[in-house]
């Protein structure tokens, strides 16, 4: 294996306790010769000191800019607005494809450093399959917290748990009328999730699939207390709800639970609301719909359960690490992506950079 230093930088996010890779495979790495750099965070769920035990090499929080150009840093959620020029090639969830709100700045600045974006959510098989995603867990808690609000038992604001512990919130919550609850997208891993968790709490959910989104009775969707949206959708859809849709007369439905949670994208299946939801504040209530509609949409629902979702993540994600040096496939897909991207926005990108 060709040289490969790595970087997993510390996540700016303060709600953000889950790590891209777990000790164990952090050892793993460096068994298989990886240089393998990890910054100090103070809410990573995985303390520094396992890392170290790894033969990790510390580093303080955000050491990556000063990082060789060559490194590639490792993270998940966002990246600080600082510097306005990204050198390196980062490994991350960056939220840029779809048109999201600040996609075109992110973009111009990996174009005017000369770096790249290898964006986990296209880390696919040759058949668009995702290698590595923490859709089953975003499922798992994105359900959960919508039973729990239903039943007024979601305690704020949120705080990361394992998942025995949420577990037993749900069972402690069971009513004799279990609320009538539709996952949408309900055969993928997230959609998966959904269901493992509603289990639990003893709802039997109506299932929505491929099949019957290609035509959608919204009458159907209406007649349910919450709807729990795991779809992903790629190219533009018609929205399964609308504000219009919610003020045209009664309906049961109370709540929704946006797994997907693509606010800002045109890929929005659910433009009803424009910002996500916060742990402090989980659910906003909309009052101008009609009949009062609770929202939670929260982008980073896995880290509730950081341990088990990091540890899931982090399995699928390090054989691919491995190959970050001399790029497999999936990896020159991202790139791929990337280029085309920077190109629709009008942006040159460093064509020898892999």
């Amino acid at each position: 294996m060709a040289d490969l230093r790595i970087t997993m930088r510390h996540e700016v996010r303060e709600s953000e306790r889950r790590a891209p890779i777990v000790p164990a495979d952090a050892a793993l790495l460096v068994r298989s010769g990886v240089a393998l750099t990890v910054e100090h965070s103070p809410q990573r769920a995985f303390p520094i000191a396992d890392y170290l035990d790894a033969g990790c090499i510390a580093a303080e929080a955000g050491g990556w800019r000063d990082a060789p150009a060559t490194d590639f840093i490792v993270g998940l959620k966002e990246l600080p607005h600082e510097p306005a020029e990204l050198v390196h090639r980062h490994v991350y969830f960056g939220h840029a494809y779809k048109g999201q709100r600040d996609a075109a700045a992110l973009l111009g600045r990996f174009a005017a450093g000369g770096g790249a974006l290898l964006d986990l959510e296209y880390l696919t098989d040759a058949d668009g399959r995702r290698l590595a995603a923490f859709g089953y867990w975003a499922g798992y808690v994105g359900a959960a917290l919508a039973v729990l609000q239903h039943r007024g038992r979601l305690a704020r604001p949120l705080r990361p748990l394992a998942k025995p512990a949420l577990d037993r919130e749900l069972r402690a919550s069971a009513t004799r009328t279990p609320a009538k609850v539709l996952v949408v997208g309900a055969l993928g891993r997230c959609g998966r999730g959904a269901r493992d968790a509603l289990a639990i709490a003893g709802i039997e959910p109506t299932c929505w699939d491929v099949a019957e989104t290609a035509s959608l009775d919204h009458a159907a969707l209406l007649d349910h207390d919450i709807l729990v949206n795991t779809v992903l959708v790629t190219a533009p859809t018609p929205p399964f709800v609308t504000t219009d849709l919610l003020r045209q007369g009664p309906r049961r439905l109370s709540l929704i639970a946006d797994v997907t949670c693509d606010v800002t994208s045109r890929n929005n299946v659910l433009p009803i609301y424009d910002r996500i939801t916060e742990w402090h504040d989980p659910v906003r209530l909309s009052t101008d719909v009609g009949a009062p509609l609770g929202i939670i949409a929260i982008d980073n629902l896995p880290s509730l359960l950081p341990e088990e979702a990091g540890v899931a993540f982090s399995a699928e994600l390090t054989p691919h690490l491995l190959t970050l040096a001399e790029p497999g496939l999936p990896w020159q897909r991202c790139l791929r992506v990337f280029r085309e991207a920077c190109e629709a926005n009008g942006l040159e990108t460093e064509s020898t950079h892999v």
